[in-house]
This record gives structure tokens, sequence and C-alpha cells, in this order.
């Protein structure tokens, strides 16, 4: 078996991130060590709909965490309950919280999904 690989936040802000040395403006989606775009710009835009990349990745994740914006908020009832339904659990924090735990958590090979709103 391949050992994992998952790469490191190393910067936020800007309006993207700096994943494993290569920029990515917008937000980002992390799914079983692949990062990849996300087209949530805001909380307000935040819907059940914007996780069907992590309720398709079945096993590969127990849990989101997932950056917000510049605060802490709570994510919409809506995104709570389809999150909760498929048995995933559900971290939030501000945006730049949630890229360090992100660089944490994925080291100690946890198996998340890392869902970060760009500021």
């Amino acid at each position: 078996m391949t050992p994992r690989q998952p790469p490191s936040i190393d910067a936020w802000g800007g309006g993207g991130f700096r994943v494993s040395g290569v920029w990515r403006p917008g937000s980002l989606l992390v799914i079983d060590d692949q990062p990849q775009d996300w087209a949530v710009t805001s909380l307000a835009d935040l819907t059940p709909e914007a996780f069907a990349q992590v309720f398709a990745a079945g096993g590969a994740v127990e849990f989101v965490l997932l950056g917000v914006g510049l605060a802490n908020a709570l994510p919409p009832r809506p995104v709570r309950d389809a999150l909760k339904a498929a048995g995933l659990g559900l971290e939030f924090m501000s945006t730049e919280a949630a890229a360090r735990t992100y660089n944490v958590l994925a080291s100690e090979g946890r198996r998340l999904a890392a869902a970060l709103i760009a500021v």
C-alpha cells in the first residue's frame, strides 16, 4: 500500500490558497488527499449540493472540516442535517483556523474532507 501524501496548505488569504507550493485561487475542497476547486464563495452560498463530491467519496471521508470565512459562524441547517444523515461529522471554524487544523489532522492520517471558503 502506498503511504498517504496529503497536500499541505501553506498559505491562505488574498482570495485563495497555496497548496503544496502551488497557488490556487478561490475556495478549496480536499477529498482523499486531492485538492480541487470548490464553487462556494460565502457561507450564504452553502447548500447540501455543494458537498456532492464529499458524499460520493464514501469511506474516504470520516468528517468534514469546514472553513466558513473570516469569522466562525454556524453553517446553514440543511447542510448540517445532510452531513449528519450521511453519517459524516462536521467541524466548522474560520477558514484560517480550518487551514491550520487541516494540516495537523492530515499529518495524523485522519480521513477528512476539507471544505475551505476563500478569504
